[in-house]
């Protein structure tokens, strides 16, 4: 039986999405866009109201029963609002979907709404074909999956990602017997991630007005952090080439991403303390206990080190990464699909970002990262996606689920 992905109502769904703006702890409009769409394939729906402004939505296409389960998972929030002074002028970062030269352009479109579009026409697609299924095929529609998280004075909503909403789903009835997260993979089967670790490392220092400072920079604690971060970056290789730390080939990362000391009003005061914040990727082998145990060892280092710092550290994120068997008949489904549809054996990767996987693993329900590629980041028009990109992905996901749930 054929399936045939139509293309217009793909690009046309996508632009709808695109053109709501959702970003992370705002999702509740494109909830309930999604709602919509899912009526009108006659799924059953759930909402799942997460927190105020934000809900999942998972749509369910019920089987003839005796078949397997799969589920497609998207989060709705975006990685940027747009909003930013480095954004607002670029029109691919924008809420508005446009079509330029075979390309689909708008805020989102790559990470993910183009692949929660590709679910919807792919269910479609297999409704237009008269396909019968034994199992049954679930649509998750998720908030809060963007790496980030609440500290200090950054508190609500959009701070409340690292799959806060498939964490809720999993624990409320949406879970399957295996899923497919369309995450932009450049078409390739992602078999395992690596999960995060962030760190805060905390130097403390004597709080001295400029003019009774002199001959106390040694107490000045931004000078001390120089000093920490220099020994932090000598053991950020260690970290790096522990072999315990690679997998399947690929090493863990560490990035310095955040420092935080002083009063950009007050500059005539030296801070009490500074902060440095490190994110440690951690593989998927690794148990989370594990990595936060060997971190706040290299935190005790630095601290006998330098012992009249006060150096003090915090574990305040453990994501853990995910992985899923190259056996497993999820990836084998995908495999077959895809050289059906794109002519070549799909590639394999492991990367070194987060998914939703990571919550939906530890549900035991097995998962697989696939997509379409991460788009072009066009340096004057922003995120976009080749739209015949997407109408092969839309093509894999319906004969995937063909093949697991019949």
């Amino acid at each position: 039986m054929t399936v045939q992905v139509d293309r217009e109502r793909l690009v046309a769904t996508a632009s709808s999405l695109v053109d709501v703006h959702s970003f992370t702890g705002d999702e509740e409009r494109l909830a309930g866009r999604m709602v919509e769409l899912f009526e009108e394939l006659g799924l059953q729906v759930q909402w799942q109201q997460v927190e105020e402004d934000r809900a999942n939505v998972l749509g369910t296409w019920r089987g003839r029963g005796g078949g397997k389960s799969l589920m497609f998972n998207g989060h709705m929030d975006t990685s940027y609002s747009g909003r930013e002074p480095w954004l607002r002028d670029v029109p691919g970062f924008q809420p508005q979907a446009f079509v330029r030269d075979g390309r689909l352009y708008g805020l989102g479109i790559s990470n993910m709404k183009g692949a929660l579009a590709c679910y919807v026409e792919a269910v479609r697609a297999l409704q237009d074909a008269g396909v019968k299924l034994r199992g049954d095929v679930l649509v998750a529609a998720v908030c809060g999956e963007i790496e980030k998280t609440q500290y200090g004075d950054a508190q609500g909503g959009e701070y409340r990602g690292y799959a806060a909403g498939t964490r809720y789903l999993v624990s409320h009835g949406g879970v399957a017997d295996m899923c497919l997260l369309g995450e932009p993979t450049e078409g390739k089967v992602v078999l395992g991630h690596f999960g995060a670790l962030w760190l805060r490392i905390r130097v403390h220092g004597n709080f001295i007005h400029t003019a009774f400072s002199e001959g106390k920079r040694d107490q000045n604690s931004i000078l001390r952090m120089h000093e920490v971060t220099s020994a932090v970056l000598d053991w950020v290789p260690t970290w790096e080439e522990d072999e315990s730390n690679a997998y399947r080939g690929a090493k863990a990362i560490v990035n310095v991403g955040a420092v935080e000391g002083g009063f950009g009003w007050r500059v005539s005061r030296t801070p009490h303390h500074t902060d440095l914040f490190l994110d440690v990727r951690v593989p998927p082998t690794k148990p989370m206990g594990v990595a936060r145990r060997e971190v706040l060892e290299m935190v005790r280092s630095l601290a006998e080190r330098f012992p009249d710092y006060g150096v003090e550290g915090e574990v305040y994120v453990t994501a853990p990464g995910a992985e899923i068997d190259e056996d497993h008949e999820l990836v084998h489904a995908i495999d077959l699909s895809h050289e059906e549809v794109f002519g070549e054996a799909a590639g394999r990767d492991v990367t070194r970002w987060f998914s939703d996987a990571s919550a939906l693993t530890r549900y035991g329900v097995p998962t697989v990262n696939y997509g379409t590629s991460t788009g072009l980041m066009d340096v004057e028009l922003g995120e976009n996606l080749e739209i015949e990109g997407l109408v092969k992905m839309a093509t894999t996901y319906a004969l995937v689920a063909q093949r697991i749930c019949s």
